[in-house]
């Protein structure tokens, strides 16, 4: 009897596995812990990888409208010599400022005036053109700068995607020259005809019909930038604003030359003026 009720209990526990192993081979998803991923990137868009690598979070969506990211590569792959050591590229930055982004107001209103929406009244206003404007003050590849007055975070969407663009290009360029990561800041972007007023009384050289009231402008200073450093680990090693400043003009002229945009080098006022082209 004993040895019957062995053989039964063996039996049970022999099918038992045999059952367990059929539904394991045939559902192997069921043997997978809730929440793994296969691989460590393997389902993460372009922004995600690169916020991934660069240590930053992902900012949330802070309007609806806010245009696709473009499809980008991922970081570019460095090349290593012969004997194993990473070849950074060079900084070479432009000839000349002046030269290389000599587009002046009268070249840039023709495009403002082309790819941009009708001018904004006032900020109240802006809230109701969102099928015109995209919100543009969360991204992982620039910041807007915190001191900003006399103007709000909106472009039409070929300006949207030209700023990230910039950004991207910037960080990706930083990363193959051996220069720590530092995100661009943008110092001003549309300006309602109330803010445009406002700047006019503060500054009498402020033009009335600045291309920032149609939302395809946007200024980037140049002697500023905002430091990329890991949530844990020690703090990037400063860099000269001048090398940073540098590697800019290389990725805006490169843009330039592509038929993106126009760019007037403002002496005055630290940045680059851009409109969408």
């Amino acid at each position: 009897m004993r040895r019957l009720k062995k053989k039964i209990f063996l039996g049970i526990c022999g099918g038992t596995v045999a059952v367990l192993g059929l539904v394991r081979l045939a559902f192997p998803e069921v043997a997978q812990p809730k929440g793994e991923v296969e691989t460590e990137h393997a389902s993460l868009p372009d922004e995600a990888r690169l916020n991934d690598q660069l240590g930053t979070p992902n900012l949330p969506t802070m309007h609806a409208s806010i245009p696709e990211q473009p499809k980008q590569a991922d970081l570019p792959k460095l090349q290593r010599d012969s004997t194993g050591r990473t070849k950074w590229h060079p900084v070479r930055s432009v000839p000349s400022y002046a030269a290389c982004f000599p587009d002046v107001q009268d070249v840039q209103i023709v495009a403002a005036r082309r790819w941009g929406v009708k001018p904004v009244r006032n900020r109240q206003e802006a809230e109701h053109r969102r099928k015109e404007l995209v919100y543009v003050g969360a991204n992982p590849f620039y910041c807007i700068d915190k001191g900003m007055t006399h103007s709000i975070p909106y472009l039409v969407p070929r300006a949207a995607h030209l700023l990230s663009a910039i950004g991207r290009n910037y960080l990706d360029s930083l990363y193959v020259k051996g220069i720590p990561l530092h995100r661009i800041i943008v110092s001003s972007v549309l300006r309602t005809e109330e803010d445009v007023a406002r700047l006019k009384r503060r500054n009498g050289n402020a033009s009335e019909q600045s291309c920032h009231r149609f939302g395809t402008t946007f200024d980037i200073c140049y002697n500023r930038y905002s430091t990329v450093s890991p949530p844990e680990g020690p703090e990037r090693r400063t860099v000269r604003s001048d090398t940073l400043k540098w590697v800019l003009s290389e990725v805006l002229r490169d843009i330039r030359e592509q038929g993106r945009c126009y760019v007037k080098y403002e002496v005055k006022q630290g940045c680059f003026h851009i409109t969408v082209r």
